[in-house]
């Protein structure tokens, strides 16, 4: 794979090519780039062996990406930057108190501020409505604090470029579960998040005998419900909004080797890494299609020799990076050092089958993934087996206990007795990741073990002349059948992609890959819009069966509309992709690079909207212009016209808000009329927290004015149509008067900024919430 294709080296230089602070290049070439990161890690060997050697043997492996390290090593290693090179965390357990659980916010932000993406079980919060003894109030519940979790993560920017990502569970007896399950039927509520939840073995049980369900905190029962009707919401919300997604936890840590010291409640963002309070995890994969010998022949085969060498040494890189990996917390690297789990996993599964003439998800596909990754699971644990003899086993390990346990009990006897009498290095060694970016970086391997999204398609990038630049981007496999076969030859049946698979061909082949992974997998399941919801709910069901340890599904709906959509060539059809990125692309799929100002036409059309901030006497007045442009992709030809922000005017009576409220107008317009997708502007406005509170506004927590502000561009944003239509308000004007929580409807009572409540009066001057307390005066 010496390829280097221009998008694969835009990925390289936009992510992992490691630049001074003042953009200057240190990585000159991507060998500079697998040069640092064989250095940073071969530095860990200290007396166990000569690190010249070692640093050679990794660089071989890293060479035409054979051995593709997850992102936050390859961007970090080697950097001496305050970054980690774990990609995987799972937050302590969040206590029920207040003190308790903004300490655990303090913990999240900074472990994400080095760029580690999180978990955290909110199961631990009471539910909305119990008692707080001692105060004499209710508690907000789970969700309320999930708000705030949200909000912090949207202000940080992680490892540069990327934003943190979470993970939220709440077990499936929770009594929130309900607010839970429907959270995101409203959209861009908890939008950082990803959304799971706990189902334990004996819910699905209560599901199959439709059972009644308890629904119960510390002893306490709240609700009794069917478990079958609850099942139904979470199938619904998911069929509706993607989320949320389920996890067997029941499954995940019977099956854990680990099960004699840890109880796992949460997962990574992705999934592939359920984790227990403070567990740590750093991810790579081995890329497959790298290996296989004589594609597109009859001979076409996994090199199964060159596997068994490559998984290895790639073993032993993941080891030493938690030995130079940074922690944002010390608990973390007590937790990461006692158990030293690793990550080791595929990707290119779906390419490396098509070179091998397999259909993804047939039958001949699932025998030989099993053979594959049965070779996989074989070498990865003679790996870390042949370290503890080297260096010694993880310090938890319980010789008894370990070989006890359901996983290891699957293994073959060889590494079953390897392990009894040197123990093993990694108490878990293998995951399957995402590998979105790190796939494109290797020449556009497919991702993991997905299937192929789309085989070819078209990237068009506007000049800053106003002129487009097009570029072909085609999967890996089809480039090299196309190099090896000739463009007009047919493609075989092997060639099949995510849109025209059947469901089932999703999970039998997560399923089989499960059997050999020890701790979990990421894989979304993209399903047909028209779907049947009895169809979709018998997905789920067929990845319990199967063994998984969770599912998760996308299928194009409303709230989320398409992630990604591949325009139709020569009769090909459109479908979405979940989880690739977005950021950057136009509705028509263009990635936008503009230096120069759009010139202002004389006139524009545009909409003035009034917003009211509780702490302030006058009215806010926010305009905001728009620029009529065309553009292609009208059907049956022609041009579209499309409405796109260009500037903004902030205007009040109140004269403390003039110097940023001018400010702000000239930076936003700025960045408007420099055009590309401008949609981040309201995510960083939103981000914005004031020090001394927010504001309650249509039963919305509005973190700041500024937050406010950005709400409002989002409402014209996609009043225009340049962003997706949400179900929100319609009234720009914050209502003075609510009859929210007032049953009598009594039009006295104003909403308090402060809790939310139609409780806010006015007494002896000042404004009295007769719910919390909030009082201001003047």
């Amino acid at each position: 794979m010496s390829e280097f294709s221009a998008l694969s080296q835009e990925i390289w230089d936009m992510k992992y090519r490691l630049k001074a602070a003042s953009g200057e290049p240190v990585d000159k070439t991507v060998a500079d780039t697998w040069r640092r990161i064989a250095g940073a890690l071969a530095a860990a060997e200290g007396q166990y062996s000569t690190q010249g050697t070692v640093k050679s043997e990794f660089y071989d492996a890293l060479r035409d990406f054979r051995f593709l390290p997850a992102g936050r090593i390859q961007a970090g290693a080697g950097s001496d930057r305050n970054v980690t090179l774990f990609n995987c965390f799972v937050m302590g357990a969040i206590p029920d108190d207040m003190a308790g659980i903004f300490e655990h916010l303090k913990e999240a932000a900074l472990t994400m501020q080095q760029g580690g993406g999180i978990g955290y079980d909110f199961s631990t919060l009471r539910p909305r409505g119990a008692p707080v003894h001692g105060i004499g109030a209710d508690a907000s519940g789970p969700l309320s604090f999930m708000d705030v979790w949200d909000a912090m993560c949207r202000t940080i920017m992680s490892a540069g470029s990327r934003r943190g990502a979470m993970m939220a569970t709440l077990a499936c007896d929770h009594p929130d579960i309900e607010a839970f399950i429907e959270a995101k039927q409203t959209p861009g509520r908890l939008s950082m998040f990803n959304l799971s939840v706990l189902i334990s073995d004996a819910f699905m049980q209560a599901v199959r005998e439709d059972q009644p369900w308890q629904l119960a905190f510390e002893g306490t029962v709240y609700r009794v419900i069917q478990a079958r009707v609850l099942w139904d919401r979470i199938m619904r919300a998911t069929y509706a909004a993607a989320e949320p997604g389920v996890i067997f936890i029941d499954r995940i840590n019977r099956r854990n080797n680990l099960h004699y010291c840890e109880t796992i409640r949460a997962t990574n963002p992705c999934g592939e890494q359920p984790l227990p309070p403070y567990g740590a995890c750093l991810l790579g994969s081995i890329n497959l299609t790298a290996l296989v010998t004589r594609p597109f022949e009859a001979e076409a085969a996994l090199d199964v020799i060159a596997l068994g060498a490559l998984v290895p040494t790639a073993v032993r890189m993941l080891d030493n990076a938690i030995d130079v990996s940074r922690f944002p917390l010390e608990a973390q690297r007590q937790e990461a050092q006692a158990k030293r789990r690793i990550g080791l996993g595929v990707t290119g599964l779906a390419d490396a089958l098509i070179c091998c003439g397999l259909r993804y998800g047939s039958a001949e596909a699932v025998a030989m993934t099993e053979r594959w990754m049965a070779a996989f699971r074989h070498a990865a644990y003679q790996a870390s087996i042949d370290l503890a003899k080297e260096k010694g086993p993880f310090p938890l390990f319980d010789r008894e206990a370990y070989l006890a346990g359901e996983s290891i009990r699957e293994l073959d006897e060889e590494l079953r007795d390897g392990i009894a009498r040197h123990g093993i290095r990694n108490a878990l060694v293998t995951s399957i990741a995402p590998t979105g970016t790190i796939s494109l970086l290797a020449d556009n391997i497919s991702s993991g073990l997905e299937p192929v999204f789309s085989f070819a398609y078209t990237r068009r990038i506007l000049q800053p002349d106003g002129s487009r630049r097009e570029e072909d981007v085609s999967d890996y496999a089809y480039r090299l059948y196309r190099r090896l076969k000739g463009p007009e030859a047919p493609l075989t049946p092997a060639f099949v992609d995510a849109q025209t698979l059947e469901p089932a061909a999703h999970v039998v082949m997560q399923a089989a890959v499960q059997r050999y992974i020890d701790s979990s997998v990421s894989k979304t399941i993209n399903l047909p819009a028209e779907i049947s919801f009895e169809a979709f709910k018998d997905v789920y069901a067929q990845a319990y069966d199967l063994g998984c340890k969770g599912c998760t599904t996308y299928r194009p709906n409303e709230i989320t509309g398409a992630v990604l959509s591949v325009e139709p060539k020569d009769g090909g059809q459109t479908a979405p992709a979940h989880g690739q990125a977005s950021s950057g692309l136009t509705s028509e799929g263009e990635v936008v690079y503009m230096t120069d100002p759009l010139a202002r036409p004389e006139a524009l059309p545009g909409s003035t909207y009034k917003l009211r901030w509780p702490d302030s006497d006058h009215a806010i007045y926010i305009t905001l212009n728009d620029i009529v442009q065309e553009s292609a992709g009208k059907q049956g030809g022609g041009q579209e016209q499309r409405r796109r922000p260009f500037e903004i005017f902030i205007n009040s009576k109140n004269m403390e808000h003039y110097a940023w409220t001018l400010a702000l107008t000239r930076m936003i317009s700025a960045v408007f009329r420099r055009g590309g997708d401008v949609s981040f502007v309201v995510e960083e406005l939103k981000a914005v927290f004031d020090p001394r509170g927010g504001a309650w506004m249509e039963g919305r927590y509005v973190p700041s004015l500024l937050a406010a502000i950005g709400g409002v561009i989002e409402q014209h944003m996609m009043e225009i149509g340049f962003l997706q239509a949400k179900d929100a308000p319609q009234d720009g004007e914050q209502k003075a008067v609510v009859n929210l929580g007032n049953p009598a409807g009594d039009r006295r009572f104003a909403q308090c900024p402060k809790c939310g409540g139609a409780s806010l009066i006015r007494q002896e001057g000042c404004d009295l919430c007769t719910a919390c307390g909030y009082s201001k005066c003047g």
